[in-house]
């Protein structure tokens, strides 16, 4: 299962987004996998990973993972809700 996303946080996927990001994916019930279009897949939960990818605004990532059912659809939707914003908290 997997979704695509553009990213709208103004400084993208650097540093306090990245950690916000990685703790939210971690939290999840199943893991994910982001990779920018077209890129090699990190592990979501990774603060590191995700900073290797260099996302920045407007950048497509893909969310993946290889559950599916509600946790991996609810999963999903909780990260692309969170990319979709254009700050974060």
């Amino acid at each position: 299962m997997e979704r695509t996303v553009v990213v709208a946080i103004t400084e993208g996927l650097h540093a306090r987004p990245a950690a916000l990001f990685a703790q939210k994916a971690g939290a999840q019930p199943v893991p994910v996998q982001i990779a920018k279009t077209g890129g090699d897949p990190v592990d979501a939960a990774s603060i590191l990973g995700i900073m290797t990818l260099g996302a920045s605004v407007g950048d497509e990532v893909v969310l993946r993972t290889e559950a599916d059912g509600d946790d991996a659809t609810a999963a999903l939707d909780a990260l692309v809700e969170f990319l979709s914003q254009e700050a974060v908290a």
